[in-house]
């Protein structure tokens, strides 16, 4: 299946028609997830009727949205109201929503078809996507490896060519991680770019959702539908979106790329800091000026986060209660029993840690040493990266400290699991924009990725540095072998 804007050129001029392309994908899944696990829903009768009812309006001369007919998938903590909206926990299993989320509606009134949602870490609370209810999703390269995590059912699904295309969420890394892991192209867009209006919150400062897409191009052309205000999500900032696929074209040459010295330290593997080393080479020789930077406070960062994210997730997942909706106990002796073993019952283990973490962070005599602290801890993060984007246009790191790790192998360890977002989780504390893009592989054949950090509401800079970086390379070509 070819990308998302050829595939939407074929159909609106007739080369292909969007039931074609949405047969052939909903076969493709039928074929291959059983593999994978990547998707935890999808609706083949649903898909196929709006498919056709997008052919039928390009054969009435009716006008098409940039995306006409395109198949994608979506996280499973968007809200959907044609499918189940379970966030990959038991708490919502069942759950319906009556309304979409801002970008599924702008997915649809830009001519998508959504055909499935995917799986994730229960409620996006990890780093592997194994923490789901429901299943572990496998990584395409190797599927006794982790495709990371949380979105790692939507780099999964889009990195072994089941959709050209999916969106995730990224509250410390959810998307770029799991785009490296895969070898595609994530991006976390600024803090405010993208309407957070019906994503099953996390941690509200700092969720974010994004496309995972095979290439530059289709990202930013997904971020352009997506993007933008809106008046339902108090957070979303009401600036102009600039035209981001036009953007991509701009030279390398004379653009000012950052490399911090705190990025690679203890604990990054060889392979992956040579190919983030080839790839800051390979932009050299195209033009771009490789520039030292300092980022001070970031050995803070991994602190800072789990602190945070962890007495917002607190706060946020206190509604489900076992009384308004969501899972409930059967015979509670009591509304203390009923709270508790509602609780109990549905939520797995990871997001009881998160749960504890941060009520622990939240409880009196214990607020302002810790999570007071970390949000002026947070205040210095991000006053690092806006005094060093203010020397460079976009800074430069690797994704992840490692490539994709085995199934299992972090399960019994939580810190280890949160370290795979040790370079990730600033750029969520800072509010600004980043993008994941396949930079290399390493001696067991798993990608790898380049993470490109630019200023808040900078997308355009990272996009068209990506995007130029991709002309050089054909990383992002490969498919997984059973996957062609």
């Amino acid at each position: 299946m070819g990308g998302i804007v050829d595939l939407a050129d074929d159909i609106r001029s007739g080369r292909t028609s969007s039931e074609e392309a949405v047969t052939a994908c909903m076969e493709h899944v039928d074929l291959h997830d059983r593999k994978l696990e990547s998707f935890l829903s999808r609706d083949r009768t649903y898909a196929v009727k709006r498919a056709r009812s997008i052919d039928e309006a390009r054969a009435r001369g009716d006008g098409l949205g940039l995306l006409a007919g395109v198949p994608l998938a979506v996280k499973d903590n968007l809200c959907t109201t044609f499918s189940r909206t379970t966030c990959g926990s038991k708490m919502l299993g069942r759950f319906e929503s009556i309304y979409n989320a801002h970008v599924v509606q702008q997915l649809k009134s830009a001519g998508a078809v959504i055909v499935g949602k995917t799986n994730l870490d229960e409620f996006a609370m990890g780093s592997s996507t194994e923490h789901s209810a429901f299943a572990a999703t496998r990584n395409p390269w190797n599927r006794l490896c982790v495709p990371g995590g949380s979105s790692g059912g939507s780099a999964a699904a889009v990195a072994a060519r089941l959709v050209p295309g999916a969106l995730g969420s990224d509250t410390g890394g959810s998307i770029r991680q799991p785009a490296s892991f895969c070898g595609v192209v994530g991006l976390k867009p600024s803090y405010g770019r993208v309407s957070r209006y019906g994503l099953v919150a996390f941690a509200s400062s700092l969720d974010q959702i994004g496309p995972i897409t095979t290439d530059v191009r289709d990202a930013a052309l997904l971020l352009q539908i997506i993007a933008g205000h809106d008046d339902r999500d108090s957070t979303s900032v009401n600036a102009a979106v600039p035209d981001y696929p036009a953007a991509i074209d701009r030279s390398l040459k004379g653009t000012r790329v950052g490399v911090a010295r705190e990025y690679f330290g203890e604990g990054l593997n060889t392979e992956v800091a040579d190919a983030v080393h080839a790839a800051l080479d390979a932009m050299r020789r195209a033009g771009a000026v490789i520039v030292d930077i300092h980022l001070p406070h970031m050995k803070y960062a991994v602190a800072c986060y789990y602190l945070i994210a962890t007495a917002e997730a607190s706060s946020n997942l206190a509604r489900f209660d076992g009384v308004h909706y969501g899972h409930r106990t059967g015979s509670p002796a009591d509304i203390v029993n009923l709270y508790a073993a509602s609780r109990g019952e549905a939520f797995g283990a990871e997001v009881k840690r998160r749960i504890m973490l941060g009520t622990y962070a939240l409880s009196a005599g214990y607020y302002e040493a810790y999570y007071l602290k970390a949000l002026k801890v947070r205040t210095l993060i991000k006053r690092d990266f806006d005094a060093a984007l203010q020397q460079v246009d976009v800074i430069a790191s690797p994704v992840s400290p490692t490539t994709a790790f085995a199934i299992g192998e972090r399960l019994e360890d939580p810190l280890a699991m949160y370290l795979a977002d040790i370079y990730t989780i600033s750029a969520n504390l800072a509010g600004i924009c980043a993008i994941s893009v396949p930079c290399g592989f390493d001696s067991s054949g798993l990608p790898i990725g380049l993470q490109l950090m630019g200023p808040s509401f900078g997308e355009e800079k990272i996009l068209a540095v990506a995007h130029q970086y991709q002309q050089l390379t054909d990383h992002h070509k490969r498919v997984p072998p059973d996957f062609e």
